[in-house]
């Protein structure tokens, strides 16, 4: 099988079409290149020059092996070019998984990071709830996930990203939709309302049910649903009222009103996440435009030195 090096001194003579010049842009004497010449026309079965009469010329063999080295070469350039990105992480593939929610929270810091830190990245976006991630990054088919804590996994690493406000999403015909200040949560009591789904969307069932019942509320659940998109139409349908995150705000639905809720401190967070040796060179190169200090950031530090408010 021929050579690359071949190839590039074939290209030169078909070029210069005289041995002595094609040396001299190679850099080499005009033997070992006559030498390279004849080996690759004994590789290749037939004689890519006519050497008769003191000129060079391309026989129609020569021609034609001339289109498919110039197209070899550009091809092992763009390779080698392409794997040198790789390796420093401005080429290759982000694989990014986030929840839908994130969509008008963290996500969009997360990619502005990736348009700074990684333009000739293919960034790969995949909406997934926080389990499907979890098993996602633990198989190595995700590099980084957004994600609703907490995650016990041994094999990855989380940290907080992002820490917002609860609020309520009322029908805009619903009477605390004329309230002009902060809602109080015993306002609920008794009230219709859309709730997370207890298994599917545990965190934020969970987080909301401990809000209800620090304020011994009871409301009257009309539907269990996964998504916040989807308590949101149904809450524009006046399914009843629903707590969401602040970014949620977000969403537009047109029978839909948002009110702060009164004495709530309690906060909803996004957490990222990544499997231990992580070795995407273009991984690396987000978590350090996001942290300042990549994946080498403090175990201590449960945080990101970022703030996301909608």
């Amino acid at each position: 099988m021929f050579t690359f090096v071949q190839l590039t001194h074939f290209v030169a003579v078909a070029e210069e079409l005289h041995f002595g010049r094609a040396a001299e842009r190679l850099r080499m004497t005009q033997p070992p290149l006559s030498r390279q010449i004849q080996l690759l026309e004994k590789e290749v079965g037939a004689e890519l020059f006519d050497r008769s009469n003191r000129t060079v010329k391309l026989t129609r063999a020569g021609r034609a092996f001339l289109l498919d080295a110039r197209r070899l070469l550009q091809q092992a350039e763009r390779a080698t070019l392409a794997v040198r990105r790789v390796s420093a992480g401005t080429g290759g593939v982000l694989r990014l998984g986030f929840t839908g929610a994130s969509v008008h929270s963290g996500l969009p810091r997360v990619l502005a990071a990736a348009r700074t830190a990684l333009p000739d990245v293919d960034v790969e976006l995949r909406e997934m709830v926080t389990m499907d991630q979890v098993e996602a990054l633990s198989e190595g088919a995700l590099d980084l996930g957004m994600v609703r804590p907490p995650i016990t996994r041994p094999d990855l690493t989380t940290r907080t990203f992002v820490r917002e406000g609860l609020i309520a999403a009322l029908p805009a015909d619903h009477a605390l939709a004329a309230e002009t200040g902060p809602i109080p949560v015993t306002a609920l009591h008794g009230v219709e309302m859309v709730m997370h789904a207890p298994v599917e969307a545990r965190y934020f069932h969970d987080l909301i049910t401990t809000v209800l019942h620090a304020a011994a509320v009871i409301p009257v659940i009309t539907q269990y649903m996964t998504q916040i998109h989807s308590i949101l139409a149904l809450v524009n349908l006046g399914w009843g009222v629903a707590l969401v995150p602040e970014s949620a705000t977000g969403m537009r639905f047109d029978q839909v009103v948002y009110r702060p809720l009164e004495g709530v401190r309690t906060q909803v967070e996004l957490d990222l996440v990544w499997r231990h040796g992580n070795e995407n060179p273009a991984f690396t190169r987000l978590m350090t435009e996001l942290t300042g200090a990549g994946e080498n950031t403090p175990a201590t530090s449960d945080t990101f030195p970022v703030s996301i408010h909608p």
